[in-house]
């Protein structure tokens, strides 16, 4: 049984695509200068699109039967670098605006997630305390 219905997992995928998404824009910014630097990226999209279309629907006959739910603990995104793009004499091609706008985009989604789980915490010490 499944007491929250899946929203606490997807909130906690969540804080993790957005912390290994900061990570990854920080990582960009502080080798803006590093010749023949590639920046990265956190593809999430594409990955939970091949993420969901291969999932495995099986019906579970007996309690003790294993579920195919363990798929699930795959994460759907994919760090990748951009080899293809060039912005700078040195071979670097980190764009310092795109990634100042990214990061501030990641800890907007990132402080929305956290929010979010508050409210699903908050909610469930409200069904304890009675309704108080």
């Amino acid at each position: 049984m499944n007491l929250f219905g899946g929203t606490l997992r997807n909130l906690e995928q969540s804080l993790d695509y957005a912390a290994v998404k900061n990570k990854t824009i920080a990582n960009n910014i502080a080798n803006v200068d590093t010749p023949n630097y590639k920046s990265q990226n956190v593809r999430f999209k594409d990955e939970l699109d091949r993420f969901m279309g291969s999932s495995i629907k099986a019906k579970q006959t007996h309690p003790r039967h294993l579920s195919f739910e363990s798929q699930l603990d795959q994460k759907p995104y994919d760090i990748y670098t951009n080899p293809s793009t060039l912005y700078n004499h040195n071979g670097n091609n980190v764009d310092i605006d795109k990634e100042m706008s990214e990061l501030a985009k990641n800890q907007i989604y990132y402080q929305a997630a956290v929010d979010r789980l508050n409210g699903k915490f908050g909610s469930l010490q409200t069904v304890i305390r009675g309704g108080r």
